[in-house]
């Protein structure tokens, strides 16, 4: 049930955890110099005023300062889950009573609360949507085609996200700009690896406190995320196997020093799964079945389709609960497999998420574009559009600046060489 206080509409879990919230909110901010320096600009210039954001994202400290940034740049902005067990009940608890923003979020909410809150980000009559995965945006686009009018463009965090509207752009239903905020260089080359990297295995270990050297880490896929937990998982001593699909990934992988096989040679020898691929089902029933006893899968990608759970159940004759976050299922055969964090994002279900220092380039990218969108309203192509390069580049000196770090520039012979072509060796 939506609460009102003091004009602030939400449904959050208890209000009485601020306190708890604004602690830890303030001491993201601390590594978030990036996004505190657009934060100060914002309450100066206010390149927001009046417009509405609905904002679909996890509900963590880190997001706390992007939509604190946003309120101080003049939006009129509310905050929903983009995931049913990401959320940080203690920080939807600040926002709302000690920033006044609208936050409908629930660690744990059912799959109808989620869509409800969906809805209710709609119902806001968004300008511009600040989107995890897409799902506000394609809900848009299929239920409430007469609010599209309202629509500035939107800006997606994730590779599952992108991959959504570039299928919307196919089929001739992305007909507003949708900035890509998942492909800058600030934002794949350090969120997605260094942040999924750590976060996912901080998750597994807080789920299941075991140790990670020595054992058999399958990841599924080589994406920038999957990059980032190969290499984190190597660090501590586990022998890493890759599966993937790509060709060019997998030579990467194995140019790497990472041993790469197809899942079903992968599946029997496997003692930890991570799948980060954004694609549905690459654990399935017939790898299940051949799996050690005892082998644990876990999911970093943004929805919890990548394992078949569906199949996993109908092998099982029962499951249980062993720790908070690990269920263990007992095969009909007589096996055990684990499934931490019910196949959710296990670095956001069994622990904190990235940490602020990453996602202070991740949500800088985000308040730019959101700024951006506003300042070239009505200028821009539908579809997919990078975000600048001058915002990337300006985001990346900004923060080698807040880490105290110099770097060269190019001469005046250097620029000149640089832009002729008559000069050779």
């Amino acid at each position: 049930m939506t609460t009102t206080t003091a004009e602030v509409k939400y449904e959050i879990k208890d209000i009485s955890l601020a306190a708890m919230g604004k602690d830890r909110i303030e001491w993201a901010g601390r590594e978030m110099p990036v996004l505190r320096q657009i934060r100060d600009r914002f309450a100066k210039e206010k390149p927001l005023a009046g417009v509405r954001i609905s904002a679909c994202c996890h509900v963590t400290t880190e997001t706390a300062n992007l939509a604190i940034a946003l309120k101080a740049g003049g939006a009129d902005a509310i905050l929903i889950a983009s995931n049913p067990l990401s959320t940080q009940d203690d920080v939807a608890a600040s926002l709302v009573k000690d920033h006044g923003i609208s936050v409908y979020a629930i660690k744990g909410e059912d799959n109808d609360t989620y869509h409800r809150h969906v809805q209710i980000a709609l119902d806001h009559r968004p300008n511009i949507i600040i989107d995890d995965g897409s799902d506000v945006t394609t809900t848009l686009v299929q239920e409430r085609p007469n609010q599209l009018s309202d629509i500035y463009g939107t800006t997606e965090e994730t590779t599952t996200g992108i991959v959504r509207l570039n299928a919307m752009f196919n089929d001739g239903m992305l007909t507003f700009p949708a900035v890509s905020v998942n492909d800058a260089d600030t934002k794949h080359f350090f969120d997605n690896r260094y942040g999924t990297g750590q976060s996912t295995l901080d998750g597994i270990v807080r789920a299941t406190n075991i140790l990670l050297a020595g054992r058999v880490i399958v990841v599924v896929g080589y994406g920038w995320c999957g990059k980032g937990v190969a290499m984190r998982a190597k660090g501590l001593g586990a022998n890493v196997v890759v599966t993937e699909i790509d060709p060019v990934r997998a030579i990467e992988a194995v140019m790497d020093g990472f041993r790469v096989m197809p899942m079903a040679e992968a599946a029997p020898i496997g003692d930890i799964f991570v799948t980060v691929t954004g694609n549905k089902h690459v654990i399935r029933r017939e790898h299940f079945e051949v799996m050690k006893d005892g082998a644990m899968v876990s999911n970093s990608g943004h929805f919890d389709i990548e394992i078949d759970l569906e199949s996993l159940k109908e092998m099982s004759e029962s499951d249980r609960y062993v720790r908070n976050f690990t269920q263990e299922y007992k095969l009909k055969s007589g096996k055990s497999v684990i499934v931490l964090g019910e196949g959710r994002l296990i670095n956001l279900a069994a622990a904190e998420g990235h940490p602020a220092s990453v996602m202070d380039m991740s949500f800088a990218n985000q308040a730019l574009a959101s700024e951006y969108l506003v300042v070239n309203k009505g200028k821009l192509s539908p579809g997919l559009i990078p975000v600048p390069e001058d915002i990337d580049r300006e985001i990346a000196r900004l923060k080698l600046q807040a880490m105290g770090i110099d770097i060269d520039t190019l001469t005046p012979e250097q620029i000149e060489y640089c832009n002729s072509w008559t000069v050779g060796t």
